[in-house]
């Protein structure tokens, strides 16, 4: 592809896509792709696991080291874990891998195109283009896509229209983050996203414990694993919680803290230490930035730091 095709067509209909690696975000892009048309060619699979993903969601997709990816590719998707991505840019910028036009992008959200550098001064298109989206490895991540919104990030305006381009071609939400922002980008999406996990977890381990101690006649016992009783306890209260707080922001919080409940936090505090003094921990971080938020006395105020 010459650059004067990149710049008179942005978006063409069908590109050669190559991925490195196909890992859980490679794999969905990969097939998220070839749904609108462009073909996936090849990938670099090194593990078993991605190996065995590639076979089954992108199966017309070639098997190959990531050099032989990187040379045939029109786009060419560096799908790595953030750690690995420097590496892989300079070892591909030092073995020439990458022809100039060849429109290149990662999918690491704590970077920008400066990562990309080495391969920027090819004449290659250099894009950061960060889906804000949590991977399982299984083909729902792929119809995911298309709700999502993309953090994108580019060295010029025709990278910045090419990623565009992409992600709403997929279905997908463009948002600009500026290269300078990509790092906080990248934090606040882990803090709200990867906590909300061990926050879940914490909660679910306590209430198994709640839970076990007397069943109601015909209930499914209550199982230390995913899927039980617990589970259906919270989801519905945790659904309406998301839901509330994105429509309505800190209007959207009750409980004992923003009510202004010491002796309940209190006695929260005293049954989580009993069962597990980390998960109280979590309990008291979490509700001293609540207090915070909510503006409370000092009776919460002061339960919580007395339990520092």
């Amino acid at each position: 592809m010459s650059p004067d095709r990149v710049t008179s067509d942005p978006a063409p209909a069908r590109l050669s896509v190559g991925v490195v690696s196909a890992g859980r975000v490679g794999t969905a892009l990969g097939e998220a792709l070839e749904r609108v048309g462009h073909v996936v060619f090849g990938c670099a699979a090194v593990s078993d696991a991605s190996r065995r993903r590639a076979e089954t969601r992108l199966p017309d997709a070639e098997i190959m080291p990531a050099t032989d990816v990187a040379r045939r590719s029109e786009l060419l998707i560096l799908a790595v874990p953030d750690q690995e991505l420097d590496a892989l840019v300079r070892g591909l910028a030092r073995t020439d891998a990458v022809s100039p036009g060849t429109l290149v992008l990662h999918t690491s959200g704590a970077n920008g195109v400066g990562i990309l550098a080495p391969l920027a001064g090819r004449g290659v298109v250099t894009m950061a283009v960060h889906p804000a989206m949590t991977f399982s490895g299984k083909p729902e991540d792929t119809d995911r896509l298309a709700t999502a919104c993309f953090g994108i990030t580019a060295a010029d305006e025709i990278g910045l229209a090419i990623a565009q381009g992409l992600v709403l071609e997929i279905g997908g939400e463009p948002v600009g983050v500026p290269e300078e922002a990509r790092t906080l980008y990248h934090a606040a999406l882990a803090h709200g996203s990867n906590h909300l996990v061990t926050l879940v977890v914490d909660a679910l381990d306590a209430l198994r414990d709640a839970l076990a101690h007397e069943e109601l006649p015909g209930q499914q016992p209550v199982e230390q694993r995913p899927g039980g009783v617990a589970e259906r306890v919270l989801a519905p209260l945790l659904s309406a919680a998301l839901d509330n707080v994105l429509r309505s922001g800190q209007g959207a919080l009750t409980g004992p803290v923003a009510r202004g409940d010491g002796a309940t936090v209190s006695r929260h505090l005293d049954a989580l230490t009993d069962l597990d003094p980390r998960i109280a921990a979590g309990y008291r971080a979490m509700s001293l930035r609540t207090a915070e938020r909510a503006g409370a006395d000092d009776t919460v105020m002061n339960v919580l730091r007395d339990n520092e």
